[in-house]
């Protein structure tokens, strides 16, 4: 009766990574977690409906002999995240569709962006973003999250989108996307490791977090309709930070390190898997995150069923 946050399933954006096989890949270092054919895909959509998570965003393992520098084929209409999309609404038009806008799954140099000696170019990547994006809302999808970090894409992309006639798009912005260290588990499903260097040059510095408040203005006034904080548990003072300085929602991205941690002490008998799972989601909702991506989205939704919590 006195709880002050609740979490629900309807507050997840479940995470699924596809691939153009027709089985089913076990992610080594994310236990329990695949890479899903397409089929497999809308089974695993269709489960976690049934459970109350409606929404879900989609991440592609890329075969390398689509990739290049331009990432062209990150706006092929035929591409595995188009058709992805055009099945799951097919089948499930309430579902909601979210997009990753970003070019490393489709880049040969595993970047964000376009390369040219070795510098991330920023315009001629956001021109492709813009292509991505639109693309993408041809093929049905419901919001666009940029996760590039490059200067001034959300405004590329809601003009591209507005141009278009994708005016009811929503933009969920990658806003203060740390260069971290919690991120091989997702590189490694993706096999999008950067073929040089780091990501520092373009995402965050983990040691600010007033700039993260800088970042929120930008993106709020340039067009983004909710603000993303990633990673998620290392990051709770930032998304406390945007929460109390923004009207806008607050997404937080329990991301593939935080998972793979959680799951390597629950194999290992050190922690209680539901009990921690769901301490761990509540805390980013105390935190202020009004929406809460996690690979556990399914399973979380299970247990709260079971508990009759919703």
């Amino acid at each position: 009766m006195v709880r002050e946050n609740i979490v629900t399933p309807a507050n997840f954006i479940y995470p699924l990574f596809i691939h153009d096989e027709d089985f089913n890949q076990d992610i080594a270092s994310m236990p329990g977690c695949q890479r899903h054919s397409l089929p497999s895909m809308l089974k695993e959509v269709g489960e976690a409906l049934e459970l109350g998570v409606k929404s879900f965003v989609l991440f592609p393992k890329v075969d390398d002999a689509l990739k290049t520098n331009l990432a062209c084929e990150a706006y092929n209409p035929e591409g595995i995240v188009h058709r992805a999309i055009r099945m799951i609404k097919a089948e499930y038009p309430e579902a909601i569709v979210v997009t990753d806008v970003a070019l490393d799954p489709y880049s040969d140099q595993g970047h964000d962006g376009v390369v040219e000696n070795g510098v991330i170019l920023n315009d001629i990547t956001i021109n492709q973003l813009c292509k991505q994006a639109v693309s993408q809302a041809r093929a049905g999808c419901d919001i666009v999250a940029p996760s590039d970090m490059q200067d001034g894409r959300v405004k590329a992309i809601r003009d591209a989108l507005d141009s278009e006639g994708f005016t009811n798009v929503s933009i969920l912005s990658y806003t203060a996307k740390y260069a971290s260290a919690y991120y091989g588990p997702f590189r490694d499903a993706l096999d999008s490791h950067p073929g040089f260097g780091d990501k520092k040059t373009y995402q965050q510095d983990p040691a600010n977090g007033r700039e993260a408040l800088i970042e929120a203005a930008l993106d709020a006034a340039e067009g983004a309709d909710m603000l993303m904080v990633k990673p998620g548990m290392p990051y709770l003072d930032v998304i406390r930070r945007l929460k109390d300085n923004s009207n806008l929602p607050i997404a937080a991205y329990h991301v593939s390190g935080e998972y793979a941690m959680l799951k390597a002490a629950c194999e290992r008998g050190w922690l209680n898997e539901k009990d921690v799972v769901l301490e761990t989601l509540t805390c980013f909702k105390r935190a202020g995150a009004d929406i809460i991506l996690t690979y556990y989205a399914k399973q979380a939704a299970q247990w709260m069923k079971e508990d009759g919590i919703y």
